[in-house]
């Protein structure tokens, strides 16, 4: 399974060379269907072949099949099809190609265009679902970015990878009494950490880790500075007060994730944190809701595509809600600020909604992807303004 960064995101979104087609569709997991992905495939390039035709009746056969043949490609792919992803999202344009096998479970979508349509993307990178979890034990620290459908490492540079990192600095006297990977009375520690005689945390104890968390705490005051994302804590029980103790990062939560992350594999990690945090992005889409409601009478809230999608081009929204599976064709002229609205998509449409979004996302807002009854004021789009 692939994952997009926001570097390969706005690739994607400037890409205007020619005709662009933007494929998306579900995909079954079970090794008895794989026919199915690929028929699935095939009807949707098909559906390509003649929407291309019908936009440009000037573009030869041979120039269509060449802009295809990439997809066609992939139908004889068998890595694609036992991939673990749930969607597939192609991309095709004049000397551009790319496919993604992801977790997003897209529903079938053809789009014909001069830029690609971005929009079934943008759940990997909403505000309202990204975080992070900080594993931590006295043998190792490891730093996660996370989402629902991914998750995965990240360096430290700056960051002590032990207490035996930090404490090895101090004068021995300061030190309590500890040994090391060496067998001693039976006990063991092959990383070389610091081992602490007995299950009791006294004050001197308490004291050298927290030393060692206050050195975590600065390398990650790097790595995230001007993020909001909330931090998940996993660690036993104990370090995870004397943690907090330490912190200084805004986002770090009450609740975390006990046990030895040593022992837990990321995806679990993922899984466990996930229900943590869950409840609270809930909680700021529903405040975010009830915000527009508030405001839905004034200057400061619409749901009026013609204005949302000039102002969140020029960086005018601050939160956005549009419809996942739903579509508004239409052309925006990026000098005037003019709008049309189409009901179906002609040569130079996009889906403006795609357009909000997506510029809304690269300025910095908040972007809620979601299905059309969860949108406030029951229309399509609607968006808190900055100003």
């Amino acid at each position: 399974m692939q994952l997009i960064d926001k570097e390969e995101l706005t690739t994607l979104v400037e890409n205007s060379e020619g005709r662009c087609v933007s494929l998306f569709m579900p995909m079954t997991r079970e090794p008895d269907k794989q026919d199915e992905n690929r028929i699935r495939l095939k009807n949707l390039i098909k559906e390509a072949r003649t929407r291309l035709t019908a936009q440009d009746a000037n573009l030869r056969v041979a120039d269509v099949q060449r802009l295809l043949q990439p997809a066609e490609e992939l139908l004889e792919n068998g890595r694609v099809w036992v991939d673990d992803g749930v969607g597939l999202a192609v991309f095709l344009a004049p000397n551009f190609t790319q496919s993604y096998t992801l977790p997003l479970d897209f529903e079938e979508l053809v789009v014909v265009g001069k830029r690609f349509h971005i929009k079934p993307l943008l759940p990997l990178f909403s505000r309202n679902n990204r975080f992070y979890i900080l594993a931590l034990s006295q043998n190792e620290v490891r730093l996660f970015r996370a989402t629902p459908y991914s998750i995965d490492e990240v360096e430290l540079e700056t960051l002590p990878t032990s207490m035996a990192e930090v404490l090895r600095y101090e004068d021995p006297e300061k030190q309590l009494q500890h040994h090391t990977s060496r067998k001693v009375s039976g006990a063991t520690n092959q990383r070389g950490a610091p081992v602490f005689h007995g299950h009791e945390v006294g004050s001197e104890k308490k004291d050298a880790i927290r030393r060692y968390f206050r050195e975590v705490d600065a390398g990650l005051q790097n790595l995230l500075a001007n993020e909001e994302a909330p931090l998940v804590l996993a660690a036993v029980s104990y370090l995870i007060p004397i943690y907090r103790d330490a912190n200084t990062y805004s986002h770090v939560l009450e609740k975390g994730i006990p046990g030895n992350p040593e022992e837990v594999k990321p995806e679990e990690l993922q899984q466990r944190a996930w229900e943590v945090v869950q409840p609270l992005f809930a909680e700021a889409q529903s405040e975010a809701a009830e915000r527009y409601r508030q405001l839905a009478n004034s200057d400061q809230a619409s749901n009026d595509v013609a204005e949302i999608v000039p102002a969140a081009y020029y960086g005018r929204v601050d939160t956005l809600f549009t419809s996942l599976n739903r579509q508004q064709w239409g052309t925006f002229n990026r000098e005037t600020g003019e709008v049309t609205l189409h009901v179906e998509p002609g040569p130079d449409d996009r889906d403006l909604l795609d357009v909000a979004a997506v510029r809304t996302f690269l300025n910095g807002g908040t972007v809620y992807a979601v299905d059309a009854d969860e949108i406030p004021g029951g229309a399509i789009l609607s968006a808190l303004f900055r100003y």
